[in-house]
């Protein structure tokens, strides 16, 4: 099984829009409305929204595929573009997901091993993110690569406020 990870372009919205919709439902949908899932999908993959991410020079996407097939993505941010800290040293990691067909194939492992060699390129000195505090299969996924918690912030979906907790990896010594 050869997953290739390629940079995502603006002629690719489309099947970003279905990845991420069709990931985040799969990953969160059983724990919250249907109310509160629906708006956060419609705002956070509009088309708008992800074209303008997709131009913003401190942010980048990337696929996984699989014979051509999408089966996950990978968001990155920095500088001003980082969604909490605004420390141009660091890079934050704002959605890993894989479809939920391909869970324990090393997918994620793939795109997180991405994110890492772009924080080094960068030559950032430490690599951030947040995860929800009850998903703890993405939390332990994190351990397991060296991640610490260091604080916590509210996430809002929808109507509800959720618990994140933040999580650094130093990567200088």
């Amino acid at each position: 099984m050869e997953i290739i990870v390629t940079k995502i372009t603006e002629n690719e919205i489309l099947q970003l829009q279905e990845i991420g919709k069709k990931t985040f439902s799969e990953t969160f949908s059983e724990n919250n409305t249907e109310e509160s899932m629906n708006e956060y999908l419609e705002t956070s993959f509009s088309t708008e929204k992800l074209k303008s991410e997709i131009n913003d020079e401190n942010s980048e996407f990337y696929f996984a595929k699989l014979n051509d097939e999408v089966i996950g993505y990978l968001k990155l941010n920095t500088g001003s573009s980082q969604t909490e800290i605004k420390d141009n040293n660091a890079l934050e990691i704002e959605r890993i997901y894989v479809s939920k067909d391909f869970h324990g194939k090393k997918v994620g492992q793939i795109l997180y091993e991405k994110a890492i060699e772009i924080a080094s390129q960068k030559k950032v000195d430490y690599v951030w993110l947040g995860v929800w505090e009850n998903n703890l299969r993405a939390i332990k996924f994190y351990q397991k690569n060296g991640f610490v918690e260091f604080d916590k912030h509210i996430f809002r979906l929808g109507n509800e406020e959720q618990t994140d907790i933040m999580m650094k990896l130093n990567l200088k010594n």
